[in-house]
């Protein structure tokens, strides 16, 4: 059976915009699009950026920022021992350095400018504002596909979303947008959801999600939490701390040590669970 040539993406798209017209709309586009698909003229992974990238445009930032609650921050006071366990759990590449309040950023600290600590014995002179880069605004209502524009055009990759009264309102990366594009684009320290909200990190070490429900957490550490009164470890933590805890501060439980890894001033997000060392 002798198999039918393809026609080429290039002679489709001429036959279409001599015989049906151009496109008016960008559902007819996306339409053309699936109908190149199903002629096996593009693959699924080639149409799916190209609707990804047609869906851009009609996104705003706000569909897509990392909430204020979630975002990693560091205070403009701060010493490296009081935030470098946050960023190295965290794993981020740029964090947001805040002023006096908490609506007053004031710069980007980027993680690459701290490896000059490494080398220094003494820390007592550093001060986060001598190394933080410039700081974007951007409103909510900005349009990813202007956004990446400006991102390409101004080489950053974070901006900070203000509201509408100017205050903080999230954040917003280049990695962000990209992934409306292309997808997720995960790394070596992104959580798999479905592995649940465990990370193992060493043999006696582990970043756990305080949102980690209680039944899950008791069947991968041999626990025996009670699901009576909370549904998750991070509720457990707090209970036993009598309070909100601050990031760093640790508390033993039975036969393991919880860190506060990230949180805010409404709720921690990030634990690092630690086996304790058995005494003979």
């Amino acid at each position: 059976m002798k198999e039918r040539p393809k026609t080429s993406l290039f002679n489709w798209l001429a036959n279409l915009s001599i015989f049906k017209g151009n496109p008016t709309s960008r559902s007819e586009i996306k339409y053309l699009l699936r109908d190149a698909q199903e002629r096996e003229l593009v693959d699924s992974d080639a149409l799916s950026i190209m609707e990804g990238a047609i869906q851009v445009a009609d996104m705003q930032v706000r569909d897509i920022m990392i909430p204020r609650s979630q975002m990693v921050c560091v205070k403009i006071d701060q010493k490296p021992k009081e935030f470098l366990a946050s960023i190295i759990a965290s794993a981020h590449s740029r964090f947001p350095v805040l002023g006096e309040t908490d609506d007053d950023v004031m710069g980007i600290l980027l993680a690459k400018d701290l490896l000059d600590l490494v080398l220094e014995e003494n820390t007592d002179n550093f001060r986060i504002k001598d190394i933080i880069r410039p700081v974007t605004f951007v409103p909510e209502s900005k349009r990813l596909n202007v956004l990446l524009k400006e991102f390409r055009a101004t080489r950053n990759h974070m901006a900070i979303v203000i509201d509408e009264y100017g205050g903080l309102d999230g954040l917003v990366t280049i990695e962000d947008v990209l992934e409306q594009i292309v997808g997720d684009i995960e790394d070596e320290h992104d959580f798999d959801e479905e592995e649940n909200f465990i990370k193992q990190i060493d043999d006696d070490t582990y970043m756990v999600k305080a949102l980690t429900p209680i039944e899950d957490f008791n069947e991968a550490f041999s626990c025996q939490f009670s699901e009576d009164d909370f549904d998750t470890i991070g509720g457990i933590v707090v209970e036993r701390f009598g309070r909100l805890p601050d990031c760093d501060e640790s508390i033993d439980i039975d036969n393991y040590s919880y860190k506060i890894a990230n949180g805010n001033s409404r709720q921690i997000s990030l634990l690092e669970v630690t086996r304790n060392q058995q005494t003979e």
